[in-house]
């Protein structure tokens, strides 16, 4: 520990700090496994400092009874976000954080763009075409790749742009999974013109009618996600082996979940596929024993 940091935090608020974040991150198993374990071990609690920030702020957006109180939440962590840089946060979870900012010198963007996303779920709905969804995660979805890089130690362009296609094919295949999850909340994802395109109606998805139409219209997405996997795979052979089983999975998990789609027709209207725990440790162990 720096002295800066030692002079700012005793070791019983830093230690509780951390055992929030951990607390956070196995919580949401589900998520978190597959991506920490292959990790190097000294990277584990960083990875659940920043996972920790990530799923809080998540929760705040989502589990608020409103839009106006999750706003104003999100508002009030992103003031505490900037003490982290300048000064002393308050909550346990950006204690824990910015540890893990100072060994890592990550700068405050992507926890900011994180948060303008979640804040823009709250306004905004509808997308009218694949540019203003592509644009909402460089910002929900992107900056989580950049730090994991962070992490890795790099801080480069090119790697940071392969990372952006498979941290963007990751959450339009969350948006594919969850479109019936959406729709109970009056969000459609799908783009408006990919709705026109194949004569689907908005009434029709918040009313969880599948047809032709429908598995069609998955169908072409889960495609164009997929080559968007494809493309990202080739951050692989630039990344040192500690971390390339890590980052693989990620993608792992992704073209599963789009293989789970592809497996009930494209219906996720009335079923919503997901990738259970055993096929995420098989996928876990391919990665931790493969070259």
């Amino acid at each position: 520990m720096s002295s800066a940091l030692s002079s700012t935090l005793t070791s019983p608020q830093l230690l509780a700090a951390r055992r929030a974040a951990r607390r956070l991150a196995l919580g949401h198993y589900e998520n978190f496994v597959v991506v920490a374990l292959p990790l190097p071990r000294r990277l584990h609690q960083d990875f659940c400092n920043i996972y920790g920030f990530c799923r809080y702020a998540d929760d705040l957006a989502d589990l608020s009874p409103n839009p106006a109180v999750a706003l104003q939440r999100l508002k009030e962590f992103g003031e505490d976000l900037r003490r982290v840089y300048r000064g002393q946060p308050l909550h346990p979870l950006l204690l824990a954080l910015r540890q893990t900012v100072r060994r890592h010198d990550i700068p405050i963007d992507p926890f900011l763009q994180l948060l303008d996303a979640f804040e823009q779920d709250q306004r905004i709905t509808r997308y009218q075409n694949m540019a203003q969804l592509h644009d909402y995660c460089q910002r929900s979805a992107n900056p989580v790749g950049h730090l994991v890089l962070h992490l890795c130690g790099y801080r480069d362009p090119r790697r940071r742009a392969l990372a952006d296609c498979t941290c963007t094919a990751l959450q339009l295949a969350n948006f594919w999974q969850d479109v019936s999850r959406d729709a109970d909340s009056g969000r459609i994802y799908l783009p408006l013109e990919s709705l026109q395109q194949f004569k689907v109606s908005q009434e029709q998805i918040l009313q969880k009618r599948a047809d032709e139409n429908y598995r069609a219209m998955m169908q072409y997405h889960v495609r164009q996600t997929a080559a968007l996997f494809a493309q990202g795979r080739k951050l692989l052979p630039l990344l040192a082996r500690p971390y390339r089983a890590a980052v693989a999975l990620y993608s792992d998990g992704g073209e599963a979940i789009l293989g789970r789609i592809a497996a009930i027709d494209y219906n996720t209207l009335t079923t919503r596929p997901r990738v259970g725990k055993w096929s995420q440790l098989m996928l876990l162990l391919r990665r931790m024993i493969s070259p």
